[in-house]
């Protein structure tokens, strides 16, 4: 591993440390404002082409990295979908 891979690697661990402080802001948060749907759909369907360039050129770092903002951007889809369910049946028991 060279010095610049290393520098892949700080820059990964930081943008993954950010989108899981979000993903569990989402957790906490009461309610959906601020948080779109879209977000999710765009960061997944991103990090899917992103893997596929990464594994074609073979670059490791961002293959894995990739892989894990695809994981946390599913995760945040599916908190998001919960909650929106959750907030629905509550406005609307009936």
């Amino acid at each position: 591993m060279t010095g610049v891979d290393w520098i892949g690697w700080a820059a990964s661990a930081i943008l993954l440390a950010t989108l899981v402080w979000q993903v569990r802001k989402e957790w906490r948060a009461k309610d959906l404002d601020g948080v779109s749907a879209w977000l999710f759909a765009g960061q997944i369907a991103a990090s899917a082409g992103f893997i596929v360039y990464s594994i074609a050129l073979r670059n490791w770092v961002f293959v894995v990295s990739n892989v894990l903002i695809a994981t946390t951007a599913v995760i945040g889809q599916a908190l998001f979908l919960i909650k929106r369910r959750r907030f629905e049946r509550e406005r609307d028991p009936g």
